[in-house]
């Protein structure tokens, strides 16, 4: 072989002794490795044998040595990160050569996966993807690599936790991202029943990260369901290619400001081992650990999200507003949303007025932990059954506390997943079983927590008949009717009254506070009541879920087997296991008044799926065709096909232009389908048919937002004109306000996705282009629509559109005469969302290096309003832009992005508003001691510590400084 690699060959010292014979003779093998131009000597060089496990690396001096038993010829391979690889073959052992290695800040052929399944060059990928692999990680100012994707072109990152964090992209974003997919080795990382994706908080340490891809818009074609809007898929480390010790520690500082909570201490400690075993080296296996705890970000954003002029709040009378608003509704205030609201009627003026006046509430501070952890640990044995046939078993555990978004917020508090994995890898199939196992521990909701708490100072709902007035609402109605008829204006009287109401409420940081919280968040159910003597029962809190996911998955790559084209064929199976509680998951096949007991039979949520892609070159390999067809069959549902077509036309060998099309589904996450909650009077429920059965919320019912307006309505017209609230509510033109929900059954999401892009690397690959611009149709749209099913007097369900279902929607009648739900169901527009990005990096001088992105995204509107506000929630523009230099001077390289959102309006369940503009900087600078085997990184995230916040009611963010060593003794083979 190869008279390629003659190249590489100087006149230096290369010292090889053997003893030959026909089988593998002792051969001792010592050499140095250089920068090319630099001549300077490179440590840390991973030196290997091509095909075994034996290597070694080079010390300060790039100086190596290696001894093995080896047979001529065979190849070394010299590798480093930010070099480009070499091999050399060594033939005999006179051959005097040292080795030099090539710089690159520019990763020019750069090898995905994730965007066809197989391996194949980013450069001519036919649909947009990312990549983040090890130097980039590294070198990355963020403090770890997975807040490391905000600076990802096309990503938006929504930060909930220090240890909760996920990524999105092309817009519809929530906290809890079901639409975009986070896979590890294979492996979904979703969390099942809480319907989040936790990829950052029990996915692999910072250590075991081989590479990190993103592939922006949809992937269902692919990939299946959740992977409507994106997906990241991380590698690992293989024992076998990265065998060694590796060891991180990491102590940072938040809060330094002290608005918040006081400065705080960050840690963060990780270990790696991974060894090859006995003679044959067939056998290897690793074992990681970390452990990070801190303090989190506070969510303590008061914006009022029900304004006075709200038909929700009073807005005929200007002096309840702003700070006086007694139906404020805040973001980060609990118990004070609808459940909370009271219909406090006084004589006011000489005529009777109705008010909304809100439950006080509690403040997210009071309620939720400050501390966090994440713990996490996987082992993994690897067999080699032969050169290209390799077969594995991974355990994976993870523990962490924090706070997430989802109708509600959840104060996470000992969330363990485990995963089992049985994976078998040859050179053209890989075939996996595996099963995670999910516990949400000590977990509750922060809404029901509130609420509950403020229960058990009074019922919310006015006292009926002429008993004895000790409810909240009969307290603050007697208060504020007393400081009225003292001529107390009116402002002042509600807050007189909000007094009078509170006393004898728990107050935070008292220990009745606490001992009842502590009753409340280890209570699973959500609801209070009275006992025998009418004494309240506080519900609770506790977010109990247990589920297990049963998954299987094969793909095979036919290769030479079809001659027209490159074909390769997959299958997937999953099954859904959810044990009920009682409260957030039950047995519907249970009679309803026995739904709600804890236990019953387990739930089962199903789906299989398979899908074949054929690409072909064409024009003397300038042209390559991808068509792929899927097919997903969920028993809830019909079967769902999902087609891809992608072109890549490559110009000049240099310019590369992709279009693709394809269509995508996603069946409803289990939240979605088969959720039956109780909180605060209202059921959240899954939008399948037999959730639906005996409770009639989709064809029988009246939309919460008609009626705040026909009460509105009837209190506006008893003020004008007297009479009775009951003989407003029936005139024609005030009963007319009502909408009939007519919910359609829950039906899986769909996309058309369109994409074209450029990718280019130019000037000597010194430049890199790349860039792309989609347009997305999503039809069938999952979301939530409040609604009231109408009762009469006795507690039966009357028809809406009858007089008694118009008397059960006045607020007088809410409790003993609604049933409301909050119910999943589809939009009945469809959206249209459009955008574009451009990522550009010059190395321009050296080692220098400058580049950016910079990302638009927008959506259209629709003439006519939906029945519930989808959420595109995503900022028009972001940029990013990137400084940095490897290597400024030896073993000292830094690297600086600063980092721009635009202002955009957020919508969600929880809660609604504006999310301000803002800008952020991150730094680091880093010192290799390669006699060590050690780097020490000090860096900064949000430099200047900009206070912000990604989404409405979400987290105040200040700056994170930090000091990381890491200790790395693996062998790159």
């Amino acid at each position: 072989m190869k008279h390629a690699y003659a190249s590489l060959l100087l006149p230096a010292a290369l010292l090889v002794s053997t003893s030959l014979h026909a089988q593998d003779a002792l051969i001792s093998i010592s050499g140095t490795v250089r920068e090319k131009g630099t001549q300077q000597p490179l440590p840390g060089v991973s030196v290997s044998v091509k095909g075994s496990s034996t290597g070694t690396l080079s010390d300060g001096e790039g100086k190596f040595a290696l001894k093995a038993r080896l047979r001529f010829p065979f190849t070394l391979v010299f590798n480093i990160i930010g070099y480009d690889a070499r091999e050399l073959e060594i033939a005999s052992g006179s051959q005097p050569i040292a080795v030099q290695l090539e710089s690159k800040a520019i990763a020019v052929n750069e090898v995905v996966i994730s965007a066809s399944r197989v391996e194949e060059s980013r450069l001519k990928s036919p649909v947009a993807i990312e990549k983040l692999d090890i130097r980039a990680i590294k070198e990355t100012p963020a403090p770890s690599f997975y807040d490391a994707l905000e600076n990802v072109k096309g990503v938006q990152m929504t930060t909930s936790s220090l240890t909760f964090k996920v990524p999105n992209t092309r817009g519809f974003n929530i906290p809890n991202n079901f639409r975009f997919m986070q896979l590890v080795d294979g492996v979904d990382m979703q969390a099942a029943t809480l319907g989040v994706p936790l990829g950052n908080a029990i996915g692999p340490t910072e250590l075991d990260v081989a590479s990190v891809e993103i592939t922006p818009g949809a992937a269902s074609a692919l990939y299946g369901m959740n992977a409507i809007n994106g997906m990241a898929n991380l590698t690992t480390k293989s024992p076998f290619a990265y065998p060694g010790l590796s060891v991180y520690q990491k102590v940072g500082v938040n809060h330094v400001d002290g608005k918040d909570r006081d400065p705080s201490v960050l840690t963060e400690t990780a270990v790696r081992w991974a060894q090859v075993l006995g003679n044959s080296q067939r056998w290897a296996y690793k074992v990681n650990g970390s452990f990070l705890r801190g303090t989190d970000w506070l969510s303590d954003t008061q914006n009022d999200q029900n304004p006075q002029n709200l038909s929700s709040a009073n807005p005929r009378f200007p002096e309840l507003s702003g700070a006086n608003n007694p139906a404020a509704d805040l973001w980060n205030r609990y118990g004070d949303d609808n459940a909370g609201n009271v219909s406090i009627p006084i004589t006011y003026n000489g005529r009777t007025e109705t008010f909304n006046v809100r439950r006080t509430g509690y403040y997210e501070r009071d309620l939720v932990n400050p501390i966090v952890r994440n713990i996490k640990a996987d082992a993994s044995l690897h067999y080699k059954l032969s050169d290209k046939l390799e077969l594995s078993y991974g355990y994976r555990f993870g523990l962490m506390d924090g706070v997430f978004q989802r109708g509600n917020k959840i104060q996470l508090d000992g969330v363990t997943v485990q995963n089992h994995k049985v994976e078998l890898k040859g050179q053209d199939f890989t075939a996996r079983a595996y099963m995670l196992v999910e516990n949400t521990g000590d977990s509750y909701n922060l809404n029901p927590l509130a609420l509950n708490l403020d229960l058990q100072n009074g019922a919310t709902a006015l006292t009926a008949g002429s008993g004895p007035k000790t409810s909240w609402g009969d307290k603050f109605q007697a208060a504020l009717q007393s400081q009225v008829n003292q001529g107390v204006g009116l402002a002042a009287a509600m807050q007189q009254a909000r007094a009078v109401a509170d006393a004898g409420r728990a107050v935070p940081g008292t220990p009745a506070f606490d001992a009842l919280k502590n009753q409340i968040v280890h209570t699973n159910n959500w609801d209070s009541g009275v006992n025998v003597k009418g004494a309240p029962i506080p519900g609770g809190a506790a977010l109990t879920q247990r589920s297990h996911t049963y998954h299987a998955d094969a793909v095979w790559n036919l290769g030479q087997r079809v001659k027209f084209a490159d074909v390769i064929v997959g299958a997937d199976a999953r099954v859904y296991e959810v044990l009920p509680d009682g409260n957030n998951f039950v047995d519907f096949s249970r009679p309803l008044a026995e739904r709600t007991q804890p236990g019953g039979a387990n739930q089962y949520y199903k789906k299989i799926g398979g899908f074949v892609q054929a690409t072909r070159l064409l024009l003397d390999n300038r042209l390559k065709l991808t068509a792929s067809l899927r097919a997903d069959y969920n028993p809830e549902f019909n079967p769902k096909l999902n087609p891809r077509i992608a072109g890549v036309y490559t110009l000049a060998e240099k310019h590369n232009f992709r279009a693709s099309y394809q269509n995508g589904w996603r069946f409803p996450s289990l939240f979605e389908a088969l959720s039956f909650v109780n909180n605060g009077n209202v059921r959240r429920v899954g939008g399948l048919a037999r959730v639906n059965e005996g409770l009639n919320y989709l064809d029988n019912s009246y939309t919460l937002a008609s009626i705040s307006t026909f009460n509105a309505a009837v209190n506006a017209y008893v003020s004008a004109n007297g009479g009775t609230a009951s003989q407003a509510a029936l005139r024609p033109e005030i009963r007319g306000l009502l909408t009939v929900g007519n919910l359609p059954t829950e039906q899986p999401e769909q996309i058309n996705a369109f994409e074209v892009g450029y990718r280019s690397v130019l000037f000597d690959n010194r430049l890199s282009i790349d860039a792309d611009a989609y347009y997305n149709i999503y039809s069938g749209f999952l979301g939530q629509v409040e609604v009231s099913v109408p009762k009469n007097a006795t507690g039966q369900q009357v028809t809406v559109g009858s007089d008694e279902a118009v008397l059960a929607a006045l607020n007088s009648n809410r409790s003993a005469r609604q049933d409301r739900y909050r119910v999943y169901t589809n939009a009945l527009n469809s959206y249209r969302s459009y955008g574009s990005t451009l990522g550009l990096t010059y190395n321009f001088y050296q080692k220098f290096t400058v580049g950016g992105n910079v990302n638009y995204n927008a959506l259209s509107s629709n003439n006519q309003a939906d029945i519930f506000v989808t959420g595109f929630n995503t900022p028009h523009w972001v940029t990013n832009v990137n400084f940095g230099n490897r290597e400024i001077v030896r073993n000292v390289g830094f690297n600086v992005v600063w980092r721009r959102q635009s202002t955009f309006y957020w919508e969600s369940p929880l809660a609604n508003g504006r999310v301000p503009a803002y800008q952020t900087m991150d730094a680091q600078v880093n010192v290799r001691i390669p006699a060590a085997k050690t780097t020490i990184k000090v860096g900064g995230a949000n430099l200047f510590n900009n206070r912000y916040y990604q989404y409405a009611a979400g987290p105040t963010i200040g700056g994170l400084y930090y000091v990381a060593l890491t200790f790395d003794n693996t062998v790159l083979r």
